[in-house]
């Protein structure tokens, strides 16, 4: 018992430089990888790790979210005890970037008094990184600390605290007393009661904030040594299976150094580039350093570099579209661009 733990994710953060992403989606939804979405990475590590008992809490556009995570199926977490929890937050004016807001969890307060886990771990949503949760929870019962902000091995937080469950809810039951809204607060107090305890990830860890580091996180994946960090078989990645047939490459299409989903139809060229299940990419078309999300429509004798396209994009004959690698051509969900747009 005093080994096991709760997971509690928050997905209320929000990042302005990512709003073109944001529109019909919280950033937890936000796809990544092809086929996979960020939530998937902090809520797989909790589940390799043991922790049978997650709780989701998210502010707005989460029926993106709601959809992918369905029962926690792909998971394991569909379960009759413990399993996956969605807790929307009743506050639509609250800070989305302060994780682990203790107004939050307080409308919310059952959940956390039900909980037999002795420990909680909480973590914001878009953060890609692999880890095994077990040696820091064993390392913080150690230290005896009362609670533990994990960093990366850069210097900075990943937002991550381990805590005593109970101390959780003496924080939350407390906050109007201590004025502390979120674990940050706590952890950043001048003069603290508790003892704060640092652990130190050396792993691989980007936290995703921006178009740029969402842009450049990606075309790192084509690396292979950046991808054996991430996807590894004793700790896989888990996300929403969908049953689609094999990509079908016509003859001369080419195809170097890329990464495409299910469902696909390659005409064209696809270099250094991300492709998500049921792309159509027309003969002529040159596709570079670009992430092309699910279901776009690319015709024939297009130019495409460093380009984000989101879900459902047309892009119509003979247009060439080009962004440089801090600053990617974006166009928003459901879209249409044509070469006469761009004249």
């Amino acid at each position: 018992m005093k080994r096991k733990l709760l997971g509690v994710i928050d997905a209320t953060t929000y990042h302005e430089d990512l709003e073109d992403l944001l529109t019909h989606r919280s950033l937890a939804a936000l796809p990544f990888a092809g086929r996979y979405r960020i939530i998937d990475f902090v809520l797989s590590n909790m589940v390799n790790s043991g922790i049978r008992s997650v709780a989701i809490f998210p502010k707005m556009q989460y029926r993106s979210l709601m959809d992918h995570l369905g029962s926690g199926k792909n998971w394991d977490l569909n379960r009759k005890r413990d399993g996956l929890f969605f807790f929307p937050s009743p506050i639509v004016d609250n800070d989305g970037n302060k994780i682990g807001s203790f107004e939050h969890f307080a409308a919310n307060m059952d959940y956390f008094y039900r909980s037999t886990q002795e420990y909680a771990i909480i973590a914001n949503c878009n953060t890609i990184f692999n880890m095994d949760l077990r040696p820091i929870l064993d390392w913080h019962r150690q230290a005896k600390c009362d609670i533990t902000e994990i960093h990366h091995q850069d210097g900075n937080s990943m937002e991550m605290y381990m805590v005593k469950t109970s101390l959780l809810i003496k924080l939350i039951e407390g906050r109007h007393e201590t004025g502390y809204t979120c674990m940050k607060d706590v952890v950043t107090a001048i003069h603290n009661e508790y003892s704060i305890c640092h652990y130190e990830y050396d792993g691989y860890a980007v936290k995703i904030d921006s178009i740029e580091s969402y842009f450049s996180t990606s075309m790192k994946l084509l690396q292979s040594d950046v991808w054996k960090k991430l996807f590894l078989k004793e700790q896989p990645i888990l996300t929403k299976v969908k049953d689609e047939p094999p990509t079908k490459y016509v003859q001369d299409s080419v195809v170097k150094n890329a990464m495409i989903a299910n469902g696909c139809f390659i005409s064209g060229t696809v270099e250094n580039s991300i492709i998500a299940r049921g792309v159509k990419i027309g003969k002529g078309a040159v596709i570079k350093n670009c992430i092309i999300m699910q279901k776009c429509q690319i015709e024939e004798n297009c130019y495409l570099d460093s380009v984000i396209l989101d879900k459902d994009v047309r892009v119509e004959a003979g247009t060439q579209l080009t962004g440089t690698t801090k600053s990617p051509y974006v166009i928003r969900k459901g879209l249409k661009q044509g070469a006469l747009m761009n004249s």
